[in-house]
């Protein structure tokens, strides 16, 4: 059986020492936020997530959702965790006071989402889409339309969804054919059809709040011409059932836990959100929203899969050290005595505690973001997390899959045998890498968008703290091991984002060719400005277990994983030609 632990010690860690969390006390709204007040919210929280939702992820894989009448069952014991966690007042933990939401920081809920997404990823699913609906209505919703769905949602009494895809399109939602036509009374008629909903259908809630992507009578074509609806499953204050049917539910490599549903739209109501024709601008709030939610959710998968690896690790007997017996009194070592089997466990350490800094100190510059005082001060830090997303939900979500499969070969023949548990997480991660915009859109979105608005200026996001701190520990001799390679790794990022600037705006092909490479050598170079960080925080306090093993565990880093962003360098300058000069016929 898999085991999980919430890891609170290194939560407490990151908020408390490296990012110094308490400072949101002086953000208008989070007065009350402070340590006194989060340490219980995030122990009562693991509590949730180890002892009610985590015992629920094998049985709710090998059950998964049932399609019966036109109706979605979840798995047995899903209708009542749900209640159990609504009722915590979970589903509402950093939604606005105003609509019955706790009031807490988005940092305080992306701990919960880390948490959550390791214990049963399914189940995360239901409240992470409720969030995102949530969050756009909140945005752009008009006054009424909060008052209607807004408490309901953050109590979690209903539950929400985000609508995009269709048969004939994925990525380019301009060929949305969804159509809406105006009942002449405020609201208009949905009629289309939607696939790959997540949380589409369920029995988790009476109501199921949809986000719908559709186009008025003559809109232009393109995403120009797309507008945002709200369509709700029972319509609010009369009860009767919408034209909205689950047509079937799709049978899944992985997340079996969570519905995702075919809906028809049938002459659903639905009620505009936002402006007409501005639909992707509000559906962007909730996909980046969700960006952020999927990046956790590699987070989470790494995470579970590193402690069910290092536990086997620590326990599977065979054979004996290379240099010599550790365990003389036992038939043969464990398996963690072995060069090879520590190699891959100090990768997932390296990589889920670095992942769990940025992630933190991004969510914390989103809480800046919309409450610090200071304009200046909220714009920097809005385009840091803009930077951010697509480098978090890619990288994460790639490692959380490389995590995963880490954990299985630690398990040898166990880890591909389905009652240790193991296997579940390889399938589950698979996803996060390809919805909410593949990992190879991500990279688009960051050398074609962000790399490029207000001439770099999100880059500077980044760049500029990451050299300041380079600049003030240079001199630390103490701080040279851990130093001199981010600022090594910094210089070839520079390099490489001069070239994609500079090349891309002769041949967008080269741009293309670069992206994910790119990505990839900028997402370890964040990691490396986490973890120097981190040793410096560490280094004089290495008496104690827990800061010793993060100083191995950074020098790990720079030595051991750091190095393949010199690769990425090379494989970004060598350019777009050895990916565009073969012909298709030669494929």
């Amino acid at each position: 059986m898999p085991v999980y632990n919430a890891p609170l010690d290194d939560i407490r860690f990151v908020l408390f020492e490296l990012l110094d969390a308490e400072r949101l006390t002086e953000l208008e709204g989070y007065e009350e936020a402070s340590r006194d007040l989060v340490d219980p919210v995030l122990e009562e929280g693991a509590r949730i997530c180890e002892e009610v939702l985590f015992p629920l992820n094998q049985s709710g894989d090998a059950e998964g959702c049932r399609f019966e009448n036109g109706e979605v069952r979840t798995p047995k014991g899903f209708r009542e965790a749900y209640a159990t966690f609504a009722e915590g007042g979970w589903c509402g933990l950093s939604a606005d006071p105003d609509y019955g939401g706790m009031g807490l920081p988005v940092l305080v809920n992306t701990v919960m989402q880390e948490i959550i997404c390791s214990s049963n990823f399914s189940f995360g699913m239901y409240p992470g889409l409720s969030q995102g609906a949530y969050e756009a209505l909140h945005t752009f919703g008009t006054d009424e339309q909060k008052q209607i769905y807004l408490p309901k949602l953050a109590s979690g009494e209903w539950a929400g969804t985000m609508c995009l895809t269709e048969p004939h399109c994925g990525t380019d939602l301009g060929l949305i054919k969804t159509k809406a036509a105006d009942n002449g009374d405020g609201s208009q008629s949905i009629t289309g059809t939607k696939i790959f909903i997540s949380a589409g259908e369920h029995d988790l809630t009476d109501n199921i709040v949809h986000l719908v992507l559709a186009r008025l009578p003559g809109a232009p074509e393109g995403v120009k011409g797309i507008s945002l609806f709200v369509v709700p499953k029972v319509l609010p204050g009369t009860g009767e059932r919408n034209g909205v049917v689950c047509g079937a539910i799709e049978h899944k490599m992985g997340i079996k836990g969570s519905s995702t549903a075919v809906l028809n739209f049938e002459g659903a109501k639905g009620w505009l959100v936002g402006e007409p024709h501005k639909g992707l601008r509000a559906m962007f709030t909730m996909m980046n929203a969700a960006r952020l939610g999927v990046a956790m959710q590699g987070l989470g998968i790494a995470e579970v899969s590193y402690q069910n690896a290092r536990a086997y690790a620590k326990e599977r007997l065979q054979m004996r050290a290379l240099d010599g017996a550790k365990y003389p009194d036992k038939p043969a070592d464990p398996i963690i005595v072995h060069p090879d089997v520590r190699r891959m466990l100090l990768i997932m350490k390296a990589f889920t505690e670095g992942a769990r800094a940025l992630s933190y100190w991004t969510a914390l510059h989103l809480d800046i973001s919309e409450r610090h005082a200071d304009e200046a001060t909220r714009k920097n830090a809005h385009d840091l997390v803009a930077l951010m997303t697509p480098i978090l939900k890619a990288y994460q979500t790639d490692m959380g899959s490389v995590c995963a499969n880490l954990a299985v070969q630690t398990y040898g023949g166990h880890g591909y045998i389905a009652e240790y548990g193991i296997e579940q997480y390889v399938r589950d991660a698979r996803i996060a890498e390809i919805y909410e915009g593949t990992n190879g859109i991500q990279a688009l979105d960051l050398v074609g968008r962000k790399m490029a608005q207000g001439y770099g200026r999100l880059l500077r996001a980044f760049f500029h703290p990451c050299q300041a701190f380079i600049e003030e520990e240079m001199g630390n001799a103490e701080m040279a091991e851990f130093v001199l390679p981010l600022a090594k790794a910094f210089a070839k990022l520079q390099q490489s984002a001069a070239f994609i600037a500079q090349k891309g705006l002769a041949d967008p092909n080269e741009a293309g060719a670069a992206a994910t490479d790119f990505l990839r050598q900028f997402a370890l170079v964040t990691h490396a400005f986490m973890w120097a960080r981190m040793a410096k925080i560490a280094l004089p306090k290495q008496e104690e277990a827990f800061y010793k093993a993060k100083v191995e565990t950074a020098r790990f880093f720079m030595t051991r994983v750091l190095p393949e962003a010199d690769g990425r360098f090379k494989m970004v300058v060598a350019g777009a030609k050895p990916v565009m000069a073969m012909d298709e016929a030669r494929f």
